[in-house]
């Protein structure tokens, strides 16, 4: 092959790749450009029209006219005549679909199949504020839509497609146009160009030619003459050495390279099976520490909606979408706040853990000040939903503290970085028993010794201020044997709270003396001064029961649960 065409073979290739590259980087800047306007545009008429009949809804409710069918039909027409009045070209049309997938109005007027029509209403009803193209009248049409509440109508703006892009595609049809002329010219030009600077290259065409013929850059051409042709051997060979030292160091960077990233692939995949997403980002620098199974002790969250069955059946679907999506959003973003880890949700309840995957000396604390934070954010979204006009939000949340198995647990297909074990279900069993004991917080007694064992440096950093305990009772949770000490937590008490916790953890110790006459008073003194708790009246009936009739001698004080 003649040097000329392999000059010709290797340039073209390359003048042709970069003409592509720099017209298609034209093309869509230009494109997406047009597009963008004509999006903009788009929405700044739906903005007017949803403007407008924003307007005529306020002025029917103003003057009292919202009742009345006639009024409302009017103000319909109104929208109509309005949507009529923005019409820039014959092949645009503006229309409403009501909820019940009627046409409610139409400018101008258009024929719809009901195929088309149930395909416009699942698109709808996803409500994708963007652009969407849809067939509508036999057309495929490119339409913005919004939802105006007052007359149930999804308001539609659309254009047909090729209408609508019809810039775009000119510029698309001109763009290949010059890029075809850009490569019949640069052919033209480069024909005349090689054949040009080849000619002076005949005598040292068979050196050249073995070079090429054997692949080896460690060959040399013989410089024959003192002139261009031989200034040209003595670079090329110039080039032939840079040349190799490149490829070799090419060769080394390619190896190192395919290495990493055959590395970082797998560890990707790997990662991609775990959640949450902050393990992934928190571990990928460090591949070493990829995350396996292994035995920790971990402090362990539940958090529950009371009652969220019957609150569900009093909200629209859409309603309690958006209430469930605000309400996760606070109680996550506090649990992180608070180095924890969102575990998963189940339903409506959230299991989150502290420990893993990195410890911290106050995880067993952070735990019981994000559950505190969670129930402040929770009165805070209440307040939100009482506005609103939304049912609140009452949740329950129990904490256990013990040796849990944490890892990645799961299949090839599907798996969880997660905590399984009977710390685990204890935790679970703590949220059941807020119901109970009409707390909205309880931990285990395994929580309350590690929080007494947390360093005083850490306290402080975590805790403004000191967290006040109260011992609530033993129990037996279903599937133990064991009695385990419940207790609530708050960051302040009131001058009356003070006095009944005082008085009720009196009335314990008395209570796990079997001196159930004096736990009695005790409780009974705590539960006149503050009527309304639960558990000091609780615990006063009681040990009223008790001192009349005695539990066995082999009692623990642990009240067994048959429930969960």
């Amino acid at each position: 092959m003649k040097i000329r065409l392999k000059i010709f073979l290797v340039v073209l290739p390359l003048i042709i790749l970069t003409l592509i590259l720099a017209q298609t980087a034209s093309f869509f800047s230009a494109t997406l450009g047009v597009t963008r306007l004509a999006q903009q545009f788009l929405s700044f008429k739906m903005g007017g029209l949803e403007n407008f009949a924003e307007n005529q809804w306020t002025l029917l409710v103003e003057n009292g006219f919202a009742g009345r069918p006639d009024m409302v039909e009017a103000a319909k027409r109104a929208v109509e005549t309005y949507a009529a009045s923005i019409l820039l070209s014959d092949t645009e049309i503006i229309f409403a679909v009501d909820t019940g997938g009627n046409i409610a109005m139409s400018s101008p007027p258009f024929e719809i199949s009901e195929a088309e029509l149930a395909a416009l209403l699942a698109l709808l009803e996803a409500e994708n504020p963007g652009l969407q193209s849809a067939a509508i009248g036999g057309h495929v049409r490119t339409f913005q839509s919004a939802f105006f509440t007052p007359f149930q109508w999804h308001l539609i703006i659309s254009e047909k497609s090729e209408v609508f892009y019809q810039d775009a595609n000119s510029i698309r049809m001109q763009t290949i146009i010059t890029l075809i002329v850009s490569i019949i010219i640069t052919v033209i030009l480069l024909i005349v160009l090689t054949g040009h600077l080849t000619r002076p290259l005949d005598k040292v065409v068979k050196t050249m030619d073995k070079i090429i013929t054997s692949a080896d850059l460690t060959s040399r051409v013989d410089v024959e003459y003192q002139d261009e042709t031989g200034n040209l051997a003595f670079t090329f060979n110039r080039m032939l050495e840079e040349l190799d030292k490149a490829y070799r160091q090419i060769k080394k960077y390619a190896f190192e390279s395919a290495l990493a990233g055959k590395k970082e692939e797998r560890i990707r995949q790997i990662f991609q099976k775990y959640v949450p997403n902050d393990v992934i980002e928190r571990f990928f620098a460090s591949p070493e520490k990829m995350l396996v199974g292994e035995n920790r002790k971990l402090a362990v969250l539940f958090s529950d909606i009371r009652s969220f069955t019957t609150i569900s059946e009093t909200m629209a679907p859409d309603d309690l979408v958006n209430s469930l999506n605000r309400y996760f959003s606070t109680q996550v973003e506090t649990i992180y706040s608070r180095k924890g880890v969102v575990d998963k949700y189940i339903g409506d309840a959230i299991m989150a853990f502290w420990g893993a995957p990195t410890r911290h000396e106050d995880d067993a604390l952070q735990s019981v000040l994000s559950a505190l934070d969670m129930l402040d954010g929770a009165a805070k979204f209440n307040e939100n939903q009482k506005k609103l006009g939304k049912s609140p939000f009452y949740i329950g949340i129990g904490i256990n503290y013990g040796e849990v198995t944490v890892g990645n647990i799961g299949s090839d297909r599907k798996m969880d970085y997660t905590v399984i074990g009977d710390a685990v279900n204890l935790a679970s069993r703590m949220e059941g028993l807020t119901k109970t004991y009409h707390c909205d917080l309880l931990i285990s007694e395994f929580l309350y010794l590690e929080l007494k064992k947390t360093p005083p440096s850490a306290a402080a950093a975590a805790a403004a201020s000191p967290l006040y305990f109260r011992l609530i009772d033993t129990v037996t949770v279903k599937g133990k044997t064991q009695g385990v000490k419940v207790y609530t937590v708050k960051r302040a008490l009131s001058a009356g709270e003070k006095n009944l916790w005082t008085l009720h953890g009196q009335g314990m110790e008395l209570y796990y003396r079997r001196d159930f006459s004096g736990a009695a008073q005790k409780f009974k003194e705590a539960s006149s001064l503050m009527p309304e708790d639960f558990n000091a009246k609780n615990m006063h009936e009681r040990c009223l029961a008790y001192s009349a009739n005695p539990p066995p001698e082999n009692w623990d004080g642990a009240e067994v649960m048959t429930s969960k």
